[in-house]
């Protein structure tokens, strides 16, 4: 596992102390790469402050307006998540996930994304996410501060990290590179066209289509090649639709 490809990203963190004090646990682990997306009050004293001797992280840190633009190039992205979701999603946790993330090629890009304090992430956000990770907490009292959930975490990713290896993982010698969370972006965007299109999907009444096909392809992982496979099947759906409108 290479910590160097993790990324911790928060969304939309609304107190500045919450992110010092995710650099200061990050760099406890050896994490260093930090997203911040669309923070309320950054930078900020207060995040310095609470930052300690983290402060190079702060100060790598990259801030940007949107979660697609925090992850597009990222092979396999983790959503925090403290409650069940309407759909059921694969569900890991700290140690678990840290587990599966230290069996990805060592070259590929990894987001652990972060919601706001007090709602935690979008549905609309956890549907870009290949799994959900919840820490396990007593039923008594369940509430993590978003700093104290980035240290487990990373404590976690840095003990596998150091766990030694014995035999190569298989899709470390995968024949075509794992597609990147813009790639999906796209392909989610002309599949919703396509279902469209042939009359599968109607627009006005979605239901929860999109979401469900959304899991299953995040949860089989698409390499660049099956893509475009799936990509050139829908566009030939698409001219066989569009034809028997001229027809």
């Amino acid at each position: 596992m290479n910590l160097n490809n993790i990324r911790i990203v928060l969304v939309e963190t609304t107190h500045p102390g919450n992110i010092g004090g995710t650099a200061r646990a990050m760099k406890n682990m050896g994490l260093l790469n930090l997203f911040l997306v669309n923070p309320k009050s950054y930078p900020d004293p207060k995040a310095l402050w609470r930052a300690a001797s983290a402060n190079d992280v702060l100060e790598g840190a990259k801030v940007v307006d949107s979660l697609d633009d925090a992850i597009a190039d990222c092979h396999f992205v983790v959503g925090t998540s403290a409650r069940q979701r309407r759909i059921p999603w694969p569900l890991l946790n700290s140690r678990s996930s840290a587990a599966a993330i230290s069996q990805l090629p060592e070259n590929q890009r990894i987001a652990i994304l972060f919601g706001r304090e007090d709602r935690g992430l979008t549905n609309e956000q956890l549907v870009l996410c290949n799994v959900h990770l919840q820490i396990p907490t007593s039923p008594n009292y369940s509430s993590l501060n978003i700093a104290m959930a980035v240290q487990i975490i990373c404590y976690d990713l840095l003990i596998e990290s150091t766990k030694s290896r014995e035999i190569e993982h298989a899709d470390k010698d995968w024949d075509s590179p794992f597609s990147t969370q813009a790639d999906m972006k796209r392909f989610y965007i002309h599949l919703e066209e396509a279902l469209s299109e042939i009359g599968f999907l109607d627009p006005t009444a979605p239901r929860q289509l999109m979401p469900r096909l959304k899991r299953l392809f995040n949860r089989v992982r698409l390499d660049e090649m099956e893509l475009n496979i799936l990509r050139g099947v829908l566009s030939e759906a698409q001219k066989l639709a569009r034809k028997s409108l001229d027809n």
